[in-house]
This record gives structure tokens, sequence and C-alpha cells, in this order.
């Protein structure tokens, strides 16, 4: 199975961001970082903001998400996102002015708002995005 490949969807409410065939992929989850390789078990995950690689002839691409789930199954990882941003497309100096913007957003509200947790989730998506941006070059 040295040639096998993993299908990679990566979707979000807004569009098909990547469809390809890769060999690995790593993912933030909820319960934290995981790869999976060709001939990975069957799960689903919650995915939570931060960092996907997908790895194909030794080249990384690299992409900010936001949260959803990652269903696996049949070599074919399905990544359902709120957003997703290709690192390359990441300026770092505006994602880190974004993530001031949406804590400043976020400290005016109060924690039982109903925009809280909706302005909190903003903030990790933002933070997310500054992570990829400073880590690329």
């Amino acid at each position: 199975m040295a040639d096998a490949k993993i299908q990679l969807e990566l979707v979000t409410p807004a569009r098909r961001v990547l469809s390809q065939h890769v060999d690995s992929v790593q993912a933030p989850g909820a319960e934290g970082s995981f790869g999976v390789l060709p001939g990975h078990t069957d799960f689903l995950s919650l995915l939570k903001p931060g960092e996907l690689v997908a790895i194909t002839g030794g080249q990384r691409q690299v992409f900010a998400v936001g949260e959803g789930f990652v269903q696996v199954s049949n070599n074919r990882v399905l990544v359902l996102a709120e957003s997703a941003d290709r690192a390359e497309d990441l300026d770092h100096a505006a994602t880190k002015a974004e993530v001031e913007a949406e804590t400043a957003k976020l400290g005016a509200l109060k924690q039982d708002s109903a925009e809280y947790e909706l302005q909190r989730a903003s903030v990790e998506r933002a933070a997310a995005r500054a992570f990829v941006a400073g880590r690329k070059g």
C-alpha cells in the first residue's frame, strides 16, 4: 500500500476549499491534534480552530481552520469547518490586528449574553489564523 492515498475534502459553509488525494492529514481535534494516514481506523471528531496540514509527496499545504467536524472513513477525510484559509493567503500583521479587534469586542460583552459564545468563537478563529500566518515563511 505504498502508493495509497487519502481523499481529503475541506469544506466550509461558503465553498469547497480543497478536494485532493494526499499522503497524510494532521488536524486540530477538540481532544488534541491527530494525524491520519492511509488505512486509518474510521472515526468522527470535533475540530477546534487551529492548523490543518495536508502532505503530498513531501509538500505541505497548510490551512487555518475554524471549529467543525472531521470524519475519517475508507481512506477519506471529510473536514467540515466554519472557516478555512490557506496559510499563503494570510497576512501576519492583519491577522494580529484581527485578534486584537475581536478580543476587544469580546471584552465588551457580558459572559451571560447571547452573543458572548459567538464572539468567543470569532476570537478563536482569528487566533488560529494569526498562529498559522506567524508560522509560514
